[in-house]
């Protein structure tokens, strides 16, 4: 009797964890521009959308990707057959914590809509309060389940990446939009919808400065800057960070929406930083595309760019944690890339190379230029995904200390920590006057 009993204990909790989602019903169509419909059934938010349909092969971290800014404008596509299974959680942190107030990449959905295969009515996770369904009504946000996603996501692999437009309810069985009709998001300048607009700190009493040029930054950018007892000041993407340089100890560029050819304002101030200032430098994403069309490299749109957390790149050069000839398995979501130029720009070498694609991965700045610069196209700080390069932060971090040691400069003692048992640190964000 007792075994039996203890038994079915796990049944029992499993029973108490798991929540229903609302009932689905209402009819939902995927219309692309290039010809093609696909009908399944809404959840979310019943609202008619346009946007741009890519794909991610995550097998897990929906709420990070959907909160993502880089996913601004886009309807995303999930290729694992079921999403929603362990719910949404609280997307606040405590005060008191070594965080940025948020616990997901931002405080709001930032993709246009969702398609899965199966949304899951169900929901089982300790830290969950609510269904993606329930989630993505709450935000606004339209989905669409009962699809055929991997159709989809082969006929954006074949075709590219491809405007679509989501109808709901009676507008489902309507003919697809005239072609003129798609809005297309690459056309404006996202990361100016994403940015900050004033300038702020976190953890203002860090060993070091680190100023941040926000180009639709994800949380665990700046969790893992802070973590390592940074100082940091968050600035909007087109600030001339040129005035306030010196007060600085190092400059990191994040990640973003779009097409960076909108943000050409920023690459040409950072060529003046780049000539002129001799302190670390360290990008990702858009902030790698960036310092590449700075450095004089061309960045082109994709096919249907990289959007997962299996991606494998090649290292070219060896760096801190980084070695020539290893293979890193990163996290991507991003549909540009710099071209690979030859000869590279003086003073310039690839850092990465893609596996899959052979597509640009990274720059640094070379040994002799005596500049430490780096970029990279992929996320080492996940979240979603792999911690293959997550030490790429303790690398940058290492390399701002260096160089103000050097300078004479002494660096407090250092509360660091690793980002699997982060310490309760307090993390203030404290509003910055911008500069005239």
């Amino acid at each position: 009797m007792f075994i039996r009993h203890i038994i079915r204990i796990p049944t029992l909790y499993r029973g108490l964890a798991t929540q229903a989602g609302p009932a689905i019903a209402t009819p939902a169509t995927l219309h692309l521009k290039t010809g093609q419909s696909f009908f399944g059934k809404s959840f979310g938010a019943p609202r008619n959308i346009y946007g741009e349909t890519v794909f991610s092969t995550s097998i897990t971290s929906y709420t990070e990707s959907m909160t993502d800014p880089s996913y601004r404008g886009q309807i995303l596509v999930f290729t694992t057959p079921m999403i929603g299974n362990y719910g949404v959680p609280h997307n606040k942190a405590p005060y008191n914590s070594q965080d940025v107030g948020v616990v997901l990449e931002s405080q709001n959905i930032q993709c246009a809509a969702v398609i899965v295969g199966d949304v899951a009515e169900k929901f089982s996770h300790y830290t969950a309060v609510e269904s993606l369904a329930a989630w993505c009504k709450r935000n606004n946000v339209p989905g669409i389940t009962g699809v055929d996603t991997r159709a989809i996501t082969r006929l954006l692999r074949d075709q590219g990446t491809t405007l679509g437009r989501i109808a709901i309810g009676p507008d489902a069985a309507l003919p697809a939009p005239d072609a003129s009709k798609y809005w297309d998001p690459s056309k404006e300048n996202l990361v100016d919808q994403v940015s900050t607009k004033a300038v702020y700190e976190l953890n203002p009493t860090g060993s070091i400065k680190i100023a941040v040029l926000d180009f639709g930054a994800k949380a665990n950018i700046l969790r893992s800057l802070v973590r390592r007892d940074a100082a940091v000041t968050v600035f909007p993407w087109n600030y001339d960070f040129n005035a306030v340089r010196d007060q600085y100890d190092g400059l990191f560029l994040t990640n973003g929406p779009g097409d960076p050819a909108h943000c050409m304002e920023a690459a040409l101030k950072l060529r003046k930083t780049l000539h002129e200032w001799n302190k670390p430098i360290f990008g990702i994403c858009m902030g790698h595309q960036i310092i590449g069309m700075a450095a004089g490299l061309d960045a082109y749109r994709m096919t249907f760019g990289n959007r997962g957390h299996n991606q494998p790149v090649l290292a070219l050069a060896s760096a801190g944690s980084i070695k020539a000839g290893r293979v890193y398995v990163t996290s991507q979501n991003h549909q540009y890339a710099l071209k690979l130029q030859d000869p590279f720009p003086a003073g310039w070498e690839p850092f990465f190379i893609n596996c899959n694609d052979s597509s640009v991965e990274g720059i640094k700045s070379t040994a002799e230029s005596g500049k430490k610069v780096w970029g990279v196209q992929f996320h080492p700080e996940s979240a979603g995904g792999p911690l293959d390069t997550i030490e790429m932060f303790s690398d940058f971090v290492s390399e701002c200390k260096a160089h103000k040691l050097s300078l004479g400069h002494t660096v407090a003692h250092s509360m660091e920590t690793t980002v699997e048992a982060p310490l309760d640190i307090p993390v203030k964000r404290v509003a910055v006057a911008a500069a005239a």
